[in-house]
């Protein structure tokens, strides 16, 4: 049998016009390849080391197993054919090894796809009962990385700028008296520290660790005691409630975890990575919900009206489009489902004022001494 082919030898580039001998049932042990332009073998191929080559087009691609890996036949289709009726194994052996590679790749698609909805999926399931197995110290550690590279990202090299300084002020003490109210009898594992600072932005968040801020821009929208107190017991809910670590555990998922196994939270690059994620990305509907809630109880023990929450978040959406896309909005959305759950009644809520009138002038005046920039408003 003699199969006309294309006989490329892996050295050089140049093809070759050959024929491909071997007898008609294929039982010799060598091919000959045959160099019809000079009538002379050029080559001789084991038989039981041919194989097929992976091949979409028309052409059909013969190697062999101990030649240079560029070395090859090449049939056309019809002398292809031939090929086949002659040596029908390797047609056969093509398609197990195709099986085989379908397996392969399906096996590893599926578990391609298992490692990611553990990740997307599984891993912000389970962060609620995965920050359960932190250490208190571990997150107060991370969060202080974190605020690091908030205050350096924000505040430039000098940090954010505190509005009063002086932690035995009025507006200090009555804060710290309010902290200490809203968190009685919460078990809290972490103290909570607020900080009025200096900021454009009208926005609050809270860090893991209970590090929590209250912009001045948003303090200048801040109309009553109750709204102040709404803010602030909302922001301590998140920490209570480790939000800002479960947000953090979702995010990163297994790589912040790694950290935590290693004893490298705090040494890891998160707290670049993830700082503007804490501030900029939303809470879920649950966590949300959980600080609303957190809120609405503690309007009995500060006391203070916890639907004022809903009044300066109304408020703040209506400054300009920029604004509120870093204000506290973006981070807080309101819903309908909100402001209803937020005006259920709480037994003792609102009945006395959360701060005094001495105390709130203080407090609302806490900037008034540094070069604030104004807040923005919407152009009616």
């Amino acid at each position: 049998m003699q199969i006309p082919a294309r006989f490329y030898d892996g050295l050089t580039a140049q093809p070759i016009n050959a024929l491909f001998k071997l007898n008609a049932r294929g039982h010799t042990s060598l091919a000959a390849i045959e160099d019809v332009d000079r009538d002379r073998d050029v080559a001789h191929w084991p038989v039981n080391k041919l194989r097929l080559l992976p091949n979409g087009g028309k052409q059909t691609i013969l190697a062999c197993d101990d030649q240079p890996p560029g070395a090859r036949l090449v049939f056309a289709k019809k002398e292809a054919v031939q090929l086949r009726e002659t040596l029908p194994g390797l047609w056969r052996e093509l398609r197990r090894k195709g099986w085989g590679q379908a397996r392969i790749i399906s096996l590893a698609t599926i578990t391609l796809a298992a490692i990611i909805a553990v990740y997307v999926f599984g891993v912000p399931l389970f962060a609620r009962q995965i920050v359960g197995l932190v250490p208190p110290q571990t997150e107060i550690a991370l969060g202080a990385r974190i605020k690091q590279q908030i205050e350096a990202a924000w505040g430039g090299t000098n940090g954010l700028e505190l509005c009063d300084p002086n932690t035995g002020s009025l507006a200090n003490q009555a804060i710290a008296r309010f902290v200490r109210q809203v968190t009685d009898g919460t078990e809290t594992p972490f103290p909570v520290r607020v900080a009025v600072v200096d900021s454009d932005i009208p926005n609050a968040f809270a860090l893991p660790g209970g590090q929590t801020y209250y912009f001045s821009a948003l303090l200048k929208q801040t109309e009553s005691p109750d709204e102040f107190a709404a803010v602030l017991a909302h922001e301590i809910g998140h920490v209570v409630h480790r939000h800002g670590m479960q947000q953090l555990v979702s995010s990163a998922g297994t790589g912040l975890l790694i950290g935590f196994i290693l004893g490298d939270a705090t040494g890891l690059s998160v707290g670049a990575i993830l700082g503007a994620a804490v501030i900029n990305t939303k809470f879920s509907r649950e966590a949300e919900s959980e600080a609303d809630e957190f809120a609405r109880q503690a309007s009995a023990r500060a006391p203070f009206n916890a639907v004022a929450l809903a009044d300066l978040l109304d408020r703040v959406a209506e400054d300009d489009e920029d604004t509120a896309s870093f204000a506290l909005l973006s981070t807080h959305p309101l819903t309908v489902e909100r402001r209803e759950a937020l005006r259920q009644p709480v037994e003792g809520a609102g009945i006395e004022e959360p701060f005094s009138a001495e105390e709130w002038l203080a407090i609302s005046h806490m900037c008034d001494g540094l070069n604030i920039k104004p807040t923005r408003t919407k152009k009616k």
